[in-house]
């Protein structure tokens, strides 16, 4: 049984969960039942700890464990007081019930805290609205709701406390460190003598590397939300995520190579990088110690990559002969030999922000309470408000999944009000309850949910009923099997089955309420038919709203995503284009570009966490979708690198009319080729094919910087570097293109045959 727990359940977190909660609901139900002699503070105590310890589960440290736990009382608190006064009128129980249904599920976009505990605050507002009851009430039920969030945070503190937790923290320093490893053995196997690695340690590193980037992957999609609370540290800590699998591309599509020992200063910045990512890892292992390492070591990394831009100009050739046989060859050799240095920079690039977030996150972790509290923000990063608005922003249209379901949501729990009341049910309480627990992200899913819900609550109804008939009056029996049957019910959703979890639910509601108000095998009978109406309820809105589910809107958001990250890289390029000419009007940063690529690489990712959330087979393989959603983070950081590469520099003598003809000519055929891509996503065009390396254009652009962008020592410039960079990143983009046309058309066979 041990072992079965231990690969249903890993960690055991639902038995612990399950566990307190069995522990605390019945003492909870027995004290305001009992001792305090009040139905009503039973009922709220009872249920209150139900969803305090069962249903929200918060991470990290206890001291943030127990923060979020009672800011979450609090909310609940203000919840059962306006959904008291709200339960006298019917209309007004309905329209209520939608609005705060609305705020709290769109409320979590904005922060993971918040989206672990939605349904507890939903349920904080469906028992007090679908339980009519005076004002008067009102102060009961908050001593009811009262005593279970008290005992909860005991609970959390002091029976079988939770290890502090942060998987996405954990799995970003591993793969800083593996990435070291793997940058150290780079270096190694291209400067060659003694220390030279072997073949096998290459490959044990290589493998180690995309090991510690896959868990870090994983670890970011386990949850059904986009795991980052609105703290600073927590905040910081996710960019990483982006950075680090991008950095692990990087490295993929640039092995070492013996070529490499005639670029010295190449060699010098990946050693570096290694040496800052090992300085991030340490103090992202340990936030509160001094950050004087990673930024000596950052310091260290920039200043051989200043080294590097500096050489690079000596590679360029010298005079510019008219194109023949001998002058291209020569041209294409120069390319090959200014490889080494742009990969050197690309991968700095990514490193450096890396650096710079893990900064960011130990800066936040060593504030003080007073700045916490007041909170104060490390220099150069958003406060929680900003940051709030941001995503809440990203989410503020139809395109939003997220706005959508938060939509559907609220129509839907508005609508189990209206119809538990105008239909007179017994207990209006199980047709919200039924409807939340069933709602999901389109209508088979929730048909599916509607089945399994009513399956499992007939299950647990015969099994109460046979159990209550034979115990009778005898509330003794029925105080025992209490506990036993909260662990059940807490347990068997997430090591079992839904239908398992609605069947134990079920039996505790019946022996709850049996204690309550003896009415025997009834109360399971009328809690099926309630379940089933919720169930209709949320079936019919779920047609009416979004019948096609995340499958079909993941696509929709692909594209999108695609689409936009495009327009921000070719806005990048001709913001250095005009940074690059004193001579040529200076364009600003594209800032909205860079927001709207931004935004919808964060409404991609929340649609994709449905689409994983989502029952039922996948039709094309979950890696293959997975690379088309990661190729946005590389397209995004393509045009970040761009940005960053001319934001420090600018221009220092030189024609460059004919320089700057062949990126941005190479610019627009390159977004050309991503905005059909992302049309070939919806079905409104076929994937187009991969790009081919053009090595004419690339002789074109170096022939171009070595004739137009000469200082007056006749040397190469920093700007033709630049230049020459820009369009590497360009060709990086381009090589992205290879790994996206499989997946994309295997999604379009699948849409074809659908």
């Amino acid at each position: 049984m041990l072992e079965w727990l231990r690969q249903h359940d890993p960690g055991f977190a639902a038995l612990r969960r399950a566990a307190r909660t069995a522990l605390i609901m019945p003492a909870m139900f027995a004290l305001g039942d009992r001792v305090i002699g009040d139905p009503v503070v039973a009922t709220f105590a009872a249920f209150g700890s139900f969803a305090m310890l069962l249903l929200v589960d918060f991470s990290g440290p206890m001291r943030d464990r127990l923060r979020a736990q009672g800011a979450l009382a609090v909310a609940c608190g203000l919840l059962i007081t306006i959904a008291t006064l709200a339960s006298q009128t019917t209309w007004l129980a309905a329209i209520a019930m939608a609005v705060v249904a609305f705020g709290v599920l769109f409320a979590g976009v904005v922060s993971s805290v918040l989206a672990g505990a939605t349904t507890t605050l939903l349920l904080a507002f469906i028992l007090p609205v679908s339980l009519p009851g005076p004002a008067s009430s009102i102060p009961d039920r908050l001593a009811g709701w009262g005593l279970a969030s008290a005992a909860s945070l005991l609970a959390i503190a002091l029976l079988w406390p939770a290890p502090s937790r942060d998987p996405v923290r954990s799995a970003a320093i591993a793969a800083c460190r593996s990435l070291a490893t793997r940058l150290r053995t780079g270096v190694g196997s291209v400067l060659g003598g003694e220390g030279e690695p072997s073949e096998a340690e290459r490959d044990a590193a290589v493998a180690g590397a995309e090991d510690a980037v896959g868990a870090l992957q994983k670890a970011f999609f386990a949850t059904p939300y986009r795991p980052t609370g609105l703290s600073t540290a927590a905040r910081a800590v996710v960019r990483l995520v982006d950075e680090l699998r991008w950095l692990s591309a990087i490295l993929a599509v640039s092995p070492p190579r013996k070529a490499a020992r005639g670029d010295p200063q190449a060699v010098a910045v990946k050693s570096a990088a290694a040496t800052t990512l090992e300085a991030a890892a340490d103090l992202l292992d340990r936030p509160t110690r001094s950050p004087g390492a990673l930024q000596a070591a950052l310091a260290g990394m920039r200043a051989a990559l200043a080294e590097l831009e500096r050489s690079t100009t000596t590679m360029l050739p010298g005079d510019v002969a008219p194109s023949t046989a001998a002058s291209d060859a020569r041209m294409r050799r120069v390319v090959t030999a200014l490889d080494p240095s742009f990969r050197a920079q690309e991968l700095s690039f990514v490193v450096a922000q890396v650096a710079r977030n893990t900064d960011f996150a130990a800066a936040a972790e060593r504030r003080s309470w007073v700045d916490r509290l007041l909170g104060r923000q490390p220099p150069g990063l958003a406060g929680p408000l900003s940051a709030a608005q941001e995503r809440a922003g990203a989410h503020a249209g139809w395109r939003s999944l997220w706005l959508r379901n938060s939509l559907r949501g609220a129509a839907a729990l508005g609508l189990s009000v209206l119809v538990a009341d105008l239909s007179g049910v017994q207990h209006g309480f199980w047709v919200v309850f039924g409807t939340l627990a069933v709602l999901r992200s389109n209508a088979l899913s929730t048909g599916q949910n509607v089945v399994r819900g009513l399956v499992g609550t007939t299950i647990g109804f015969v099994v109460g009923a046979v159990i209550v008939s034979l115990i009778g009056t005898d509330t003794t029996l029925l105080w025992v099997l209490l506990p036993p049957a909260v662990l059940l019910a807490g347990l068997a959703p997430a090591a079992v089955s839904f239908a398992a979890g609605q069947a134990a639910f079920t039996l505790t509601l019946l022996i709850l309420f049996n204690l309550l108000q003896p009415v025997g095998w009834r109360l399971g009978l009328v809690r099926i038919e309630d379940v089933a109406l919720g169930g209709a309820v949320s079936l019919a809105v779920g047609v009416l709203f979004w019948p096609r589910g995340a499958a079909a809107a993941l696509g929709d958001a692909l594209s999108e995503a695609y689409a936009e990250s495009a327009t921000y890289l070719a806005g990048a390029v001709a913001f250095g284009m005009g940074r690059c000419d004193a001579g040529t009007p200076s364009r600003p940063a594209p800032t909205g570009e860079a927001m709207r690529a931004a935004a919808a690489s964060r409404r991609l990712d929340d649609t994709f966490r449905g689409y994983l959330a989502e029952r039922g087979s996948k039709p094309v393989p979950l890696a293959e979708v997975t690379s088309l959603v990661t190729g946005v983070a590389g397209l995004r950081l393509a045009a970040d690198a761009v940005l960053d590469l001319w934001q420090t520099g600018g221009a220092d003598g030189g024609d460059r009319a004919a320089a700057r003809r062949e990126l941005v000519a190479g610019t627009e055929l390159m977004t050309g080729w991503y905005r059909n891509f992302a049309a070939s996503l919806t079905g409104r065009a076929p994937v187009p094919e991969p790009m081919p390396r053009d090595e004419v254009a690339d002789g074109r652009l170096v022939d171009a910087v070595s004739h137009d962008l000469r200082g007056a020592d006749g040397q190469a410039t920093g700007t033709a570097v630049r230049m020459i960079w820009t369009g590497d990143h360009l060709d990086a983009a381009r090589r992205l293109q290879g790994s996206l046309v499989g997946p994309a058309r295997a999604a379009a066979q699948e849409r074809a045959l659908g």
